[in-house]
């Protein structure tokens, strides 16, 4: 191992602490009135918690430790991604859930709508009533609403003012943050890339636990400033170049990931909401008003619950030119009905394209992996690896 790779290895590993810095950050100030905000999605406005003086965590559940518990009373066929949220929720297992003073989530489907609903005997949970149409004037001015709704519910319950120009700086943060993020990830459309698919994932996910995004800022330049000079093994170049899309991945459902890293080849990219899906999405600063700024930004992310969806596979199919991917992995949590359908469309993109298209469909037990690890293998035996 070089230096340059060595010293690139260790910034990865200070994204993986995070969550701990992050936690004892807390703990020490919670007692000096922080406000915590946990959240379940992308289509929450981070910019306004930002602005009432409140931390951001990301709450989605990850691991499948929880999801017993939750199957106590959640259906069991439902999507892991909900079991495991609530699980953590129910079980008190999750640090940043016992930290949060409001939960923020949304009706992106019909699990997590009604799981929320259950969630509000165990903390205060808001819910925004998020639109399924991108271009309508009405899912427009609705979305408007929601966020002045959350906006005061975030002033009543921290008893705070959330001024106007407070929300255009954290616009300027979490836009620096989201630039600095696409940024890193575009290092990988080089040849060899810069990242394995492990620690890209580590990076982008393990980005949404800090107790503060001025330091990610810094951690983000450090980092981007190391990539950019990484040696890698020109060996690297010859890997196959996989795209990954599909349901969101984190840290203890990263199996495909590492399944795809261990049979050498590379996940260069990652569509996903835990990954590119947000990133060229900044907030226009040139309005007057921040709020209908975020409205803008945070209606048009092409999650599968839009109808109909046409930014996602716009954006999937400059991914697979951008990124040089020789084939697609798309990966459906059982039970996520919106992306399993929304394969369809991503299979006729692809195959279009002339790359191989795979399709897995799994849950956070690591019951299948060796089906996955020869669903993969034949993949890439296809493509002549």
């Amino acid at each position: 191992m070089t230096a340059n790779t060595a010293n690139t290895s260790d910034n990865v590993e200070k994204f993986m602490d995070i969550r701990s810095v992050a936690l004892a950050k807390i703990l020490d100030e919670k007692g000096q009135g922080l406000k915590v905000v946990g959240i379940y999605c992308t289509f929450c406005p981070q910019e306004l918690v930002l602005a009432a003086g409140a931390v951001p965590v990301g709450l989605c559940g990850t691991r499948e430790d929880p999801i017993p518990a939750a199957e106590e009373v959640l259906p069991r066929n439902l999507c892991p991604l909900i079991k495991s949220s609530y699980g953590f929720a129910l079980t008190d297992t999750c640090p940043f859930f016992a930290f949060s003073d409001l939960i923020v989530g949304e009706t992106t489907c019909d699990g997590k709508k009604k799981m929320f609903e259950i969630m509000q005997d165990i903390k205060p949970v808001h819910v925004m009533q998020l639109p399924h149409q991108h271009k309508s004037p009405h899912s427009f001015a609705l979305w408007v609403e929601e966020i002045r709704r959350l906006r005061s519910r975030m002033e009543e319950e921290f008893n705070v003012e959330i001024k106007d120009e407070d929300i255009w700086k954290a616009i300027d943060l979490v836009n620096r943050e989201k630039k600095l993020l696409k940024d890193i990830c575009d290092l990988n459309r080089l040849s060899p890339p810069r990242m394995s698919g492990m620690e890209l994932l580590t990076v982008t996910w393990s980005s949404g636990f800090s107790h503060d995004k001025e330091v990610v800022v810094e951690m983000l330049e450090e980092f981007k400033d190391k990539l950019e000079s990484r040696e890698i093994e020109p060996d690297a170049a010859h890997k196959p170049r996989i795209l990954l899309t599909g349901c969101p991945v984190g840290l203890g459902s990263e199996k495909v990931v590492r399944l795809v890293d261990e049979l050498g080849a590379a996940v260069v990219a990652m569509e996903n909401c835990s990954g590119y899906k947000t990133l060229e999405l900044l907030t226009d600063k040139n309005g007057n008003d921040p709020v209908v700024a975020l409205a803008h930004k945070y209606l048009n992310i092409p999650c599968s619950c839009m109808s109909p969806n046409p930014y996602r596979m716009e954006l999937l199919d400059r991914m697979i030119d951008d990124f040089n991917a020789a084939a697609v992995i798309d990966l459906t949590w059982q039970a996520c009905h919106t992306y399993n359908i929304e394969s369809h469309e991503v299979k006729k993109l692809v195959k279009g394209k002339g790359l191989p298209f795979l399709h897995l469909e799994s849950d956070y037990s690591s019951s299948d992996e060796e089906s996955l690890k020869v669903r993969i293998e034949a993949m890439l035996e296809m493509m002549g690896k």
